[in-house]
């Protein structure tokens, strides 16, 4: 198992790699040690996600399963609320996307929007729109009319919302939709729709939860940016110390802070596992996997944040940097489209979901096709965040206005079955490459250009990779739903 995880990982790793190594060599300029930092740093994000994922895998996703069927079974409404509330909670608070988009947070703003404020008020909404999608699922409310009450809220909110906080609001929605929140949902989702005895309703049910709680996100950040005057922070990157410290000790150095914060995030997850247990007396051999499951997730988190903090993200900061500071900025939206698209095609849940496609379609939606349409659409929306580093006229709300307005406008034309899968793709597409190393390329373009402002236009880049997703998948099913009328199939509507 672990040589598989290696593998998918290393597949998301490597072009990230050999795009830095290229711009290197022909058109970025940076010292041999830092270069050193980021080939150290991309081995232990590559490691660390590796175990992170086993450990999802063995203990995360089962207990996500478990939980779902435990809560249902129940009977109880309350149980059920208080039980989804706690879970949603939990979940988000250990989602290494969201720990190191916190911890960017707080280092652009020099700690006045402190990473464990966002941490803490992003899992509180995740938590109580948890509870919005269990009711959904068990008393079968259609998917489309809980997103247009979300989104409407939220169109609501952002008349009230500061630019600073509109970013932040949406990009820690993408955030939290990452590698250990989305197989969690997923499980519980799947637990609870299990139960179901229409089997029809039950596949499209499974789709839609993670939609739902990546609302709840950007809801919490903006009722958040009512209380809070972002405008009065500095918006800047800190400059970096360079390291005086052999790099094997300074990595030696950075673990023990790292198993902490790892542990912390973790530890309210492994109560409720202790919970479950005593309420339902787990089998050895299921209370053995789990507990080993919780082992390498901790380990795995410790040394991907590691890894992510050792020069991992420092070299993107200053590829962006320098390619915004050139004479033209074709090469930074080359850049920049080059990894979305190099990100999406190499992140092993975007192929999960793209053969999952292929299957619900008996074929007709083939993979490859999925695959185009992600990758052009990712990349068209790391380059149009650059675009808005350089063109300070161009404001984060004239993207995602209309293109929010499009994804619902769509949920009319789109078989319901892939408005659910397209909501959900948003959190697939917001990985940890585009979560660490994209973010921190937008963020050096943004400190640097000298009519950008690093909390405005440095953040928003992963609201517009969650967006895209959901266009695109939604204009190919409302394709494949015209296509399979000319053959006279009847599409689920």
């Amino acid at each position: 198992m672990l040589g598989e995880k290696f593998r998918e990982v290393l597949f998301a790793v490597m072009p990230i790699t050999l795009i830095v190594v290229i711009l290197w060599l022909t058109a970025v300029p940076m010292p041999g040690s830092l270069v050193g930092e980021f080939v150290a740093g991309s081995v232990l994000v590559t490691i660390g996600l590796s175990i992170f994922l086993i450990g999802v895998d063995l203990g995360v996703a089962p207990l996500g399963a478990m939980l779902g069927l435990l809560l249902t079974r129940k009977n109880r409404v309350w149980i059920v609320v208080a039980g989804a509330f706690v879970l949603g909670f939990v979940i988000s608070l250990a989602e290494p996307g969201l720990l190191i988009l916190g911890n960017q947070i707080d280092a652009v703003t020099s700690g006045a929007v402190a990473g464990l404020t966002i941490l803490v008020v992003v899992s509180l909404g995740i938590g109580v729109f948890m509870v919005v999608g269990f009711f959904r699922l068990i008393f079968n409310i259609p998917l489309q009319r809980i997103l247009f009450i979300s989104y409407g809220l939220v169109l609501l909110l952002g008349f009230f919302t500061s630019r600073e906080f509109l970013a932040i609001a949406f990009d820690s929605s993408g955030a939290t939709t990452g590698v250990l929140a989305v197989p969690f949902i997923l499980s519980l989702s799947l637990g609870i729709t299990a139960l179901k005895k229409d089997s029809k309703a039950s596949e499209k049910d499974s789709f839609g939860l993670v939609a739902i709680v990546s609302a709840g996100a950007v809801i919490a950040v903006m009722i958040l940016s009512l209380f809070v005057k972002v405008q009065e922070y500095s918006g800047s990157l800190p400059d970096r110390t360079p390291e005086t410290m052999p790099l094997f000790r300074a990595l030696l150095g950075a673990f023990p802070e790292a198993l902490r914060e790892s542990a912390i995030v973790f530890l309210p997850l492994a109560i409720i596992f202790l919970l479950v247990h005593l309420v339902s007396s787990l089998h050895r051999e299921e209370l053995r996997r789990i507990i080993i499951g919780f082992v390498y997730a901790l380990l795995g988190l410790s040394l991907f944040l590691v890894g992510v903090n050792s020069g991992f993200m420092e070299v993107g900061t200053q590829i962006g940097a320098h390619l915004v500071s050139g004479r033209t900025f074709l090469p930074l939206v080359v850049v920049a489209f080059v990894l979305g698209v190099v990100t999406i095609l190499a992140e092993p849940a975007v192929h999960v979901l793209t053969r999952q496609i292929e299957d619900v379609t008996a074929g007709y939606v083939k993979k490859g096709t999925v695959l185009l349409a992600l990758s052009v659409g990712v990349g068209t929306a790391v380059s149009l965040s650059v675009v808005r580093v350089v063109v300070s006229s161009i404001q984060l709300w004239h993207y995602l206005l209309p293109g929010y307005l499009l994804a619902m406008g769509l949920t009319f034309v789109a078989p319901k079955l892939f408005v659910g899968i397209a909501f959900d793709a948003g959190g697939v597409a917001t990985g940890p490459m585009t979560a660490t190393f994209i973010m921190a390329f937008i963020h050096g373009a943004a400190n640097a250009h000298p009519s950008a402002n690093t909390l405005v236009d440095g953040f928003g880049m992963i609201a517009m990779v969650a967006l895209m997703p959901i266009i695109t998948l939604q204009l190919l099913g409302a394709f494949y739903k015209v296509s399979s009328r000319k053959r006279g199939v009847d599409v689920d509507e």
